[in-house]
């Protein structure tokens, strides 16, 4: 049975922006171990006691990439609020030891296509929005993954709400809605559970995963049933009328169910993060089946899926576009304009063209791929984008994007 729980609706205003404290970042489960020493310096005790307990100092190098003093500053902005005289100390030691890496620059492929792209920063800082949600109502929703919060903001008016979780430590992660205007979410911290939110009280059913860890993404069917990753090796899936969920583990040990997505036929699709290959569900038996990726190292990240019901993923670590014909088991690979740095994660597709995103680069390059022509376009993301992990196509055939480490979500509207 599902546990009921009440969240409180917040009214978001500015005043909200400046109200932080460094204590509010130390909630369990996140990874506070520094992976790297810190060059020495006067910020460097305050960094080690402050921003470690939010993230590992690795994501200097494997997230910022580095920068100028004035990029350092816009993006502290996104997490913490220091009197002026710290935060001068901790900017000058970040421009000096951390300057932007060379060749992070995005590489940008011009094109026919036009787009306009509004960026909009969470109301609470260091949220670290990990998916977005395009409702039916018009409204942006996401994920406040270090927050333990959802949140939306409607587009016309950039009028905000945020639903704190009264469960301590969620890491809200992925989030879909349902037929009814109900959000769903994967709390993935801990063993980890399913969460519905009813937008207009504030309530939340839990629905706690009792096999396997990790809830990672989840998707609805045709049918209005919840299918969702697991960090363990599994696929779950949620038929809420029953509240029966049913988790099954894949074939191969030591497996990492990532990005999944539904065929035109019902059929839940995923790719493995942890090795070169792809996963159907059976949505009757909930068996699976995989398929192999040509290429050992293939590691593919994110997954969309065009009408002809092909299936496109990021292959992560070699810097890929992959498409894959489940009536054949043809694989076709397009090096990313990037090349193999790239780091190709969030993808999504509308209509025959698919769009992803490239996190190597600083900014952040939003891709344009038609699969007709097999023509790339690029654009950088105005506000860096910060590593776009998952991004998602509206109603009307436009994005949206969670801007992860810039602490922010973002809509593309494409020119048609």
């Amino acid at each position: 049975m599902a546990q009921r729980k009440l969240a409180t609706i917040v009214a978001v205003t500015f005043s909200w922006i400046m109200m932080v404290s460094i204590t509010a970042f130390g909630q369990p489960g996140r990874n506070h171990t520094a992976s790297i020493e810190l060059p020495d310096g006067d910020a460097k005790a305050f960094i080690e006691g402050a921003c470690n307990v939010c993230h590992s100092s690795d994501y200097i190098f494997t997230r910022f990439m580095g920068g100028s003093y004035e990029e350092w500053d816009s993006l502290l902005a996104t997490m913490i609020v220091l009197p002026p005289q710290q935060e001068d100390m901790v900017l000058d030691y970040l421009a000096e030891n951390f300057p932007k890496q060379p060749g992070t620059e995005p590489v940008l492929i011009p094109g026919p296509v036009k787009i306009n792209i509004s960026e909009w920063k969470m109301p609470t800082l260091a949220s670290r929005p990990h998916d977005p949600l395009s409702s039916a109502d018009g409204s942006l929703w996401w994920t406040g993954h270090f927050q333990n919060r959802l949140g939306k903001v409607h587009p016309g008016t950039g009028a905000m709400q945020e639903f704190p979780l009264d469960l301590p430590n969620s890491g809200p992660h992925g989030l879909v809605e349902d037929m009814s205007g109900n959000v769903w979410f994967t709390a993935i911290f801990g063993t980890g559970y399913i969460g519905k939110l009813d937008p207009n009280s504030g309530e939340v059913d839990e629905y706690p995963v009792t096999t396997g860890r990790g809830p990672h993404t989840p998707i609805f069917d045709q049918d209005d049933t919840l299918w969702f990753t697991m960090q363990s090796g599994h696929v779950g899936r949620l038929v809420p009328s029953t509240e029966e969920m049913t988790i099954s583990a894949s074939p191969t040990s030591g497996t990492y169910p990532y990005g999944i997505e539904i065929n035109s036929q019902g059929v839940p699709w995923y790719v493995d993060f942890r090795g070169p290959r792809l996963g159907s569900v059976d949505p009757v038996t909930t068996e699976i089946t995989e398929y192999e990726l040509p290429n050992p190292d293939s590691r593919p990240r994110r997954i969309t899926l065009t009408p002809d019901d092909a299936v496109w993923y990021t292959d992560y670590p070699r810097g890929y576009l992959g498409r894959y014909d489940p009536e054949t088991g043809e694989v076709e690979e397009w090096l990313s304009p990037g090349g193999e740095k790239s780091l190709p994660y969030g993808i999504a597709s509308v209509g025959d063209v698919i769009w992803y995103v490239e996190t190597y680069s600083r900014p952040n390059s939003l891709v344009r791929f038609d699969s007709k022509t097999e023509e790339f376009q690029s654009w950088a993301i105005p506000s860096g984008g910060g590593i776009v992990r998952h991004m998602v196509a509206t109603e009307d055939g436009n994005l949206v994007l969670a801007c992860s480490a810039v602490n922010g979500i973002a809509q593309v509207y494409i020119e048609t």
